[in-house]
């Protein structure tokens, strides 16, 4: 329920001043909506979790190189001669052909 409190300033009401003006106004009484109020109390409850744990073991191959040498030999004759300036003469000729 919404009331509308409007209070007028009436002054001098019959020739009376406001000081002997007492007009019979009878007292009411409203009532407003009740309003809930709560009040929140906790307490500890025990709750169990039970948590399965699954181990997965995963193998992986990786790969480790063991090298393996092999070892060949060879005799070469060699001769005094230096071969690079008879090599370096013959080219020259084949190009100014």
């Amino acid at each position: 329920m919404i009331v509308n409190r409007n209070y007028y300033y009436m002054g001098n009401v019959g020739g009376v001043n406001e000081a002997e003006f007492c007009p019979d106004c009878p007292t009411q009484t409203i009532y407003d909506p009740p309003v809930t109020q709560y009040e929140n109390y906790y307490h500890p409850q025990l709750v169990n979790v039970v948590q399965n744990i699954e181990t997965v073991k995963q193998h992986h191959c990786c790969p480790v190189y063991k090298h393996y040498y092999t070892h060949t030999e060879k005799n070469v004759m060699v001769s005094g001669v230096k071969r690079g300036k008879r090599a370096k003469a013959s080219s020259k000729k084949q190009m100014k052909k």
